[in-house]
């Protein structure tokens, strides 16, 4: 099997010339954000987008024709998608993750971890009531770290499935933390699907899945040198 390659950015990656390669509508998102850090998240992840795919593709970065859809209102800021390649991007605190795949379709997520959380509180609303036990197992204070990785693990399998928040993530039932990934039930979905937890450090979480019956082989990128050219 090919494997996913996952490219990493930092906010900090950002850069004014980058602005130049975006589309009109990309310009108009990109201005809408009334946060330095969200525009740079977002310059971040699109450039990431733009600048793999016209080396995969052999296109140059204009001429990569990228849609943005959204299925419920039809304007411009859903799942970005593109012919001949799968991807899927992320974004939180001051990371930035884009994740590729020439075939299966696949869904990355990351999330920094916020110790101030009630995981208690956000699980009744995200999680099934055997998950929701399995994280009153953990000690008080690596049940932060536990209910972003649950998290982490459900977005990543919802937006492969192309989902997203539509979902109910009570029925996404996924393997407690300290078991390897794995999504365990999800009545509303009979295909094959793959997860991986990713290196993001210690103050993220972050997972990626594929809609694959085999585990993938994950190539990690820093995006830094290619945002950089």
């Amino acid at each position: 099997m090919t494997a996913v390659e996952v490219w990493w950015g930092r906010t900090a990656d950002a850069r004014p010339g980058l602005v130049g390669e975006l589309t009109a509508a990309e310009k108009s998102r990109f201005n809408a954000y009334a946060r330095d850090e969200d525009k740079s998240r977002f310059l971040v992840g699109a450039t990431i987008v733009r600048r793999v795919l016209a080396d995969k593709l052999e296109l140059s970065p204009a001429a990569v024709q990228l849609d943005r859809t959204c299925p419920d209102c039809g304007r411009q800021h859903g799942k970005v998608t593109v012919d001949g390649m799968q991807l899927s991007v992320s974004h939180s605190g001051d990371r930035i993750v884009v994740a590729f795949h020439p075939t299966d379709a696949v869904g990355i997520d990351v999330e920094l971890i916020n110790p101030a959380i009630d995981p208690e509180s956000l699980a009744s609303v995200s999680l099934s009531d055997l998950e929701a036990a399995e994280l009153a197992a953990f000690e008080p204070t690596a049940r932060a770290r536990a209910f972003t990785q649950y998290w982490t693990r459900k977005e990543a399998v919802v937006k492969a499935t192309g989902d997203g928040i539509r979902a109910d993530l009570r029925k996404v039932i996924v393997s407690a933390p300290d078991q390897p990934p794995a999504l365990r039930e999800w009545s509303e979905y009979d295909g094959p699907v793959r997860l991986v937890d990713l290196p993001a450090g210690v103050e993220y979480a972050a997972a990626l899945a594929i809609l694959s019956e085999h585990t993938p082989e994950v190539r990690s990128f820093d995006a830094a040198p290619l945002l950089r050219s």
